[in-house]
Formats: C-alpha cells, structure tokens, sequence
C-alpha cells in the first residue's frame, strides 16, 4: 500500500509537496488544473526535481469538469486535446496511470449518445497514452458511471482502459454502496484509488475516515483479497490537515491489522 492525497490547484505545487513529504506521504495524485498547475504553464523539469528529491510516485489526475462529450464537436475535440497535453506532461513527470471522468452532461442527449461520445474521446487518446507510456482509467462517478453496469459501457467496449475505484463515490446516489459489485466484475483492471467518507445522500463531502458511512474495513478487505498493493489517495477535504493524518493513521492501523 502506497498513501499520498491531492494537490489543491490554487496552491503552489512545491509546497503542497513540502507538506505531504512532512506527514510522511508517499506519493502525490497530481491534478493539473488552473489557476496555480495548468498543464500548459507548468515547469515540468522543475517539478520533476522535486518528485525526486521528495521521493515521490505520482499519479496523474486531470479536471473533471472537461467536455468530452459535448455534442459541439469543437468542443469535444478541445477537451481531447488538453487530456493529450495532460498525457505528455504527466509522461515527463514519469506518472505511470492518468485518471479522467466520464462526461455526463449533454443537455437533449441520451445517454446511448454521451456513452459514444465517451468512447470516442477515450479511443482517440490511445495512441498519446501509447506514446508517452502513461495509462488512461476511468474514475467512478456518481449519478451515470457508479455500478458495474454502467462503468461496463466504457470499460468493456475499451479492454486497454483501467479501473480509478472512488470508495467514496460509490456511496453517493445509490440505494447501496456499489463498490463490491464494481470490484467483483473489474476488479483485476483496478489501477488506483481513492478514499474518503461521507454520509451517503448526494453530499460528496470527502471527511475523514470513519467520520461516515463508508465502511472502511470493508474496503481495505476488498483490495486485500484484489493483492492490491499500490496507490491509494485520501481525499480528506478538511481546513486543518490533522484529519488527513490522522485518516492516514486509521488506514495504516486498518491495513495492518486485516489479514491478506
């Protein structure tokens, strides 16, 4: 198990390093969005320096918000192309994995219609992915990419794409939390994670571990019996990061105590 979280784009990249290097993270879930880390104003020799000197991994994360099924087709083309900016740079930053969020929104369209145009995009970065030698998976969301039925839309029309689990995704609009019957179907394309808690609902609230409903045992069972041994992200949103370390506590205890 590897433990880092997530960079705040409107923060300076090499502090928010400094601070993960001083609560003994391991690596970094990079996202490169505006205003402070734009994938076309970064310093990526810099940056570079500093994975190195922090001995960090690092695993790339793209905006969410990226159109890439607006049925504009300049648009989507748009979106296309800043995730292929967003494959080179994270190629020269030595990311292995590149996460990306299905779009959902095409007001008018069905889902058959944004479901292609998903695909589209994703098949049209494959060859950059190839190139720079950093792997696309597609994140969990709530709402249309969240079961196993949906995410198999994507995944099983494009074999070469990995599985980002969002534990704490899985909990959100949905009658039960969808993580196992994700894992069960994907579970061996399964690339990264994320990790947080909330109270279920439509609050993506990203609090600490425990502090929810997201049962946390059950997921460190779950990657236990996948041998998955790589990186997870906690993604605790909280002003006063003791609540990251202290997930980070609860996560390490957790893991250790679990038998694999």
């Amino acid at each position: 198990m590897i433990i880092g979280t997530m960079n705040h784009p409107h923060r300076d990249i090499f502090q928010e390093m400094q601070w993960m290097a001083d609560m003994g993270l391991e690596f970094i879930d990079m996202t490169l969005e505006p205003p402070n880390l734009p994938s076309w104003n970064i310093d990526t020799d810099k940056v570079r320096a500093a994975l190195e000197r922090h001995r960090f991994k690092i695993v790339g994360h793209t905006p969410f918000y990226l159109p890439m099924a607006s049925a504009i087709e300049e648009i989507r083309r748009a979106a296309v192309a800043e995730l292929r900016r967003c494959l080179r740079v994270f190629g020269l930053l030595g990311a292995k994995w590149m996460n990306v969020h299905p779009d959902r929104y095409t007001p008018f369209h069905d889902r058959a219609f944004y479901v292609r145009r998903n695909i589209l995009s994703l098949s049209e970065l494959r060859e950059d992915s190839q190139e720079h030698r950093v792997g696309i998976m597609v994140e969990n969301l709530p709402g249309e990419f969240n079961n196993a039925r949906q995410l198999g839309d994507l995944l099983d029309p494009l074999p070469w794409l990995g599985l980002h689990m969002d534990f704490g995704h899985a909990n959100l609009l949905v009658p039960r939390n969808t993580s196992d019957e994700i894992l069960e179907r994907y579970g061996s394309r399964l690339r990264h994670v994320h990790l947080h808690d909330n109270k279920g609902g439509h609050e993506d609230l990203h609090m600490p571990l425990g502090t929810g409903t997201v049962d946390v045992k059950s997921v460190v069972r779950a990657l236990k019996r996948l041998k998955y041994d790589s990186t997870i992200t906690l993604e605790v949103f909280t002003p006063d990061r003791h609540f990251l370390k202290y997930s980070v506590e609860v996560l390490r205890r957790m893991w250790a105590e679990e038998q694999g």
